[in-house]
């Protein structure tokens, strides 16, 4: 019986990822604080909610992958809203060598982490040219908001279901 060679087995490919561009779809900040002439000496208590959105573009390997942040600014105090911004940050990358079960995940884990700095950059500088002290955000856990936001899907369709 002739022996087979044995092939070297073929090594997985790391995932290739480039950000080709990034900017702001959309972005409004109201200062109602200033609007209503309120006391500018009031603590705030800051509300940050986060959505993410990934899509396919038409050219190949590419997707369009989006952080909208919703920030409301109240104080502590009463319940006045100081100001509210609203950003839409879209970050467009050149994705290969993710298996199609992993791209979901890598699309709205990975990519927004890396995007992220130059959105915390924008929301930092608006804020201080809003007229407050600069909010810095803190880092957010996208793996944990990923799982977030499937479970809550699945809670979903299982309440669609049993209707």
């Amino acid at each position: 019986m002739a022996e087979e060679e044995a092939k070297p087995a073929e090594k997985p490919k790391s995932p290739d990822m480039r950000v080709l561009g990034q900017f702001i779809r959309d972005m409004s900040f109201e200062n109602i604080m200033a609007q209503k002439g309120a006391p500018s000496d009031v603590q705030p208590d800051v509300q940050v909610q986060v959505n993410l959105d990934a899509k396919k573009r038409s050219t190949e390997n590419q997707y369009e992958v989006s952080i909208k942040l919703n920030v409301t600014s109240k104080a502590k105090t009463g319940d006045s809203t100081l100001f509210v911004l609203e950003l839409d940050y879209v970050g467009i990358f050149h994705i290969e060598n993710v298996p199609d079960d992993q791209m979901h995940p890598f699309l709205l884990i990975e990519c927004p982490r890396m995007i992220f700095p130059f959105l915390r950059r924008i929301v930092s500088d608006v804020t201080r040219d809003g007229g407050f002290p600069p909010l810095n955000l803190e880092n957010i856990d996208f793996v944990s908001l990923y799982r977030n936001e499937i479970a809550r899907r699945q809670a979903e369709s299982k309440k669609t279901a049993d209707a």
